[in-house]
């Protein structure tokens, strides 16, 4: 392979250990930092060697794994063949050829072979894909993980053959079962020969029975007559060119034909058709299918046939779980319908209540068949809690209230002796800490609080793990972001990324005072701002006394703001409860 390796700003904050901020800083500042040599303005490419070279001239530490070498050699090849030479790849690793496709040039291939040995096969392949798939977001739409865990959790019991018609990299047959073992054997059809490839590969190396066939499901499905113990599926969505024409009288339209604009509906009746009656189906729709009037008439025969048995809001998506009807079996007489939204772990329970004929989220099949059949799952949410909701929500509303200092007005301002924070800090009145550099606050025992907290008032919501240069926030520590300043009541937590910490002598200076003209100065805290340089921030000098009534009134106006934000928050939920009773009749007009 002729081509030069080549590396985005992602890679390179990779290498060096840095952010991508870091990386853009360098371009801006450094005339000598490498030109792009491909790619677009948005999304630069440069060269490996070259990025290389500049980061020894300028002392800066890096690593390039043997992880990273052969995905920068893969990437050297260009977007047109990424994928072709991943398949390629996970060909080479599980020991069994693609067919069609330059194979791999003999040194790329020596690589390969390399980082299988280091990780093991199956790792050194996942970190491929977990890199193209980063490479090609925008063009390859994978199920969310969690999304995913919980579909197969609903549908795939232990031992199941699994069906997947849309299969892309495999994301669905990949997810394990409730027992950690995987399904008997796994069924994948992928319209894209490379993400065909590819999932065939990635199943391969986990020990999984499978069979990944590439092509069209609609057009050309490429396993007739066959009906797995469940099916799962993420199909594309809004897709107009699905063969509406060519396939008018097809067999599988059970539930009437597909409107041409309603290809997931097409999808839906796909699904149906490859599983053992009595088996389930879970397929990812868009929010519109429950409710489009397109789509009426086939939602009512799913409903009539009992075949459709939930629709739960997902973020981003509906998921729908049916269940191929048994014949002489009586279809039930209502349908689960639930906006898991907010929360996914709700899912299984309801699901599992509604299948024990014990559900409390279910809704009348002969109500939504005498309406539009519109099963939109914020439609159909319980209201029977809304009265005394928006009693509560009216109640915290007017409880939420702060008054203002009471501040006299001067003719002319105050002409008093100043300072800066960087003379205080001089002074040792005020020390100042921040977090250590590269540290995460995604996991561990120990509380962080975090840039989040700092703008919501918040205990901390962050964690890390024990490690040195950990800075413990104290009570009346003054904790600035680049956008919101407050002192801190509570310790209990340590100082976390993005944030600096400002540790006043409480015998000569007050922290209200301080963090009052922080805020005042415009709340930009950080050192490290372009803008702004928080160490000249003016402050008066003042006794210490006078300094706390400054604090005070700085404190006063704090917590104003706080019952502001916060009146804000319940004013909406009281407006929301209050339409969503006067609406469905729970709450009246007082006489």
């Amino acid at each position: 392979m002729s081509h030069d390796p080549t590396v985005n700003a992602g890679d390179i904050a990779r290498l060096a250990g840095v952010g991508r901020a870091a990386v853009s800083n360098w371009r801006r500042r450094h005339d000598d930092f490498p030109s792009p040599i491909g790619g677009t303005a948005n999304q630069p490419l440069f060269s490996l060697r070259h990025v290389e070279s500049w980061l020894r001239r300028y002392g800066k530490s890096y690593q390039v794994s043997l992880g990273d070498r052969v995905w920068q050699r893969l990437r050297a090849a260009g977007d047109l063949r990424l994928g072709e030479l991943v398949a390629q790849a996970g060909a080479l690793l599980s020991g069994v050829p693609v067919h069609g496709g330059d194979p791999l040039d003999p040194e790329l291939a020596l690589l390969v072979r390399e980082l299988g040995d280091d990780r093991g096969p199956a790792e050194a392949y996942e970190f491929l894909c977990e890199r193209y798939l980063e490479a090609h977001s925008r063009r390859l739409s994978v199920t969310r993980d969690d999304v995913a865990e919980l579909m197969v959790r609903l549908v795939a019991a232990d031992g199941a053959t699994l069906l997947d018609p849309a299969c892309g990299v495999g994301t669905l047959l990949l997810t394990r079962t409730p027992s950690s073992e995987v399904p008997a054997r796994v069924l994948g059809q992928e319209l894209s020969e490379t993400s065909a490839a590819i999932a065939a590969a990635r199943l391969r190396l986990r020990g999984v029975d499978a069979t990944v066939v590439p092509g069209d499901s609609m057009r050309h499905d490429r396993f007739p007559g066959t009906r797995a113990d469940a099916v799962v599926c993420d199909p594309p969505f809004n897709e107009r060119a699905w063969g509406y024409e060519e396939l008018t009288g097809d067999p599988r339209w059970e539930y009437g034909l597909p409107p041409r604009g309603e290809s997931e509906l097409a999808w839906v009746q796909h699904c149906l058709t490859h599983v053992v009656p009595g088996g389930l189906v879970a397929v990812l729709m868009p929010p519109a299918a429950a409710s489009r009037r397109a789509g009426r008439r086939i939602r009512a025969n799913l409903l009539r046939a009992g075949a459709l048995r939930a629709v739960v809001a997902l973020p981003g998506s509906d998921l729908w779980l049916l269940r191929r009807p048994v014949p002489g079996e009586r279809p039930p007489s209502d349908v689960l319908i639930l906006d898991a939204t907010a929360d996914l772990s709700a899912v299984e329970p309801a699901w599992r209540a509604y299948v024990e004929e014990r559900s409390e989220q279910t809704v009348r099949i002969i109500d939504l068949l005498a309406d539009e059949v519109d099963m939109t799952p914020a439609r159909h949410q319980r209201r029977e809690g809304v009265g005394r909701a928006f009693a509560e929500a009216r109640d915290r509303f007017l409880a939420a209230t702060a008054v203002p200092p009471d501040l006299k007005v001067l003719e002319q301002p105050l002409d008093q002796p100043a300072t800066t924070l960087g003379d205080l800090i001089k002074e040792g009145l005020v020390t100042t800490s921040q977090a250590p550099p590269k540290m995460a606050a995604d996991g561990g025992d120990v509380p962080v609080l975090t840039s989040d907290d700092v703008l919501s008032g918040g205990g901390p919501s962050g964690a890390t793990t024990r490690q040195q240069g950990l800075v413990e926030i104290r009570p009346g520590d003054v904790v600035t972001s680049y956008s919101a300043v407050r002192v801190m009541a509570r310790g209990e937590a340590v100082l976390g990324p993005h944030l600096t910490l400002y540790r006043v002598d409480a015998r000569r200076l007050d922290p209200d005072f301080l963090a009052g003209f922080l805020r005042a100065a415009g709340g930009r805290a950080t050192t490290g701002s372009s803008r702004f340089d928080v160490r000249r921030t003016r402050l008066p000098r003042l006794p210490l006394k006078e300094q706390k009534a400054y604090g005070a009134a700085f404190r006063q106006l704090a917590v104003l703001e706080d019952a502001i934000r916060e009146t804000s928050t319940l004013g909406q939920e009281l407006i929301r409860l209050g339409l969503d009773g006067l609406a469905d009749g729970h709450l009246h007009p007082q006489p």
